[in-house]
This record gives structure tokens, sequence and C-alpha cells, in this order.
């Protein structure tokens, strides 16, 4: 059981073929997105108008004075 051995797994590799004795690795399909379908404009308006007021920014914060740093002291 070796090279010219069809039936066997080194026999396979040597001749260049598959079978029983060296099956092939499946390959993986390709991604396909699954596409949405169009909704109607009026629709897509009014979701477009929910999304807009949904996502309005927070109100903001006073902020506080910064306070200004002393002035360096020198010596003369």
């Amino acid at each position: 059981m070796g090279k010219g051995d069809r039936r066997s797994r080194k026999g396979k590799i040597w001749a260049g073929s598959y079978g029983n004795s060296r099956k092939r690795k499946k390959s993986k399909a390709a991604y396909v997105p699954k596409v949405k379908k169009a909704a109607p404009k009026a629709a897509v308006a009014e979701e477009v108008e929910a999304e807009a007021k949904a996502k309005k920014a927070p109100a903001k914060k006073a902020a506080a004075p910064k306070k200004k740093a002393a002035p360096k002291k020198t010596e003369e």
C-alpha cells in the first residue's frame, strides 16, 4: 500500500485525485448582505424626523469661570 495504490490516501495524493480516502475541504460561501426592501417615501420621511428628534443634543451646563494663575514672583 503505497504510491501506486489508488485506494489509499498516499496513492490519492500521488495520483492527484480525490475520493473517500482523501476528501476535499468544503469552501465557504461568500458573504452576501441581506438587501432591505425600500420603504415608501412618506414612511422614510417620518422615520428621519423621529430620529432627528431622538438625537437632540443635551443641554450644556454653564461652565464655571476659570481661575487666573497668580503671577510668578521673581527675586530682584
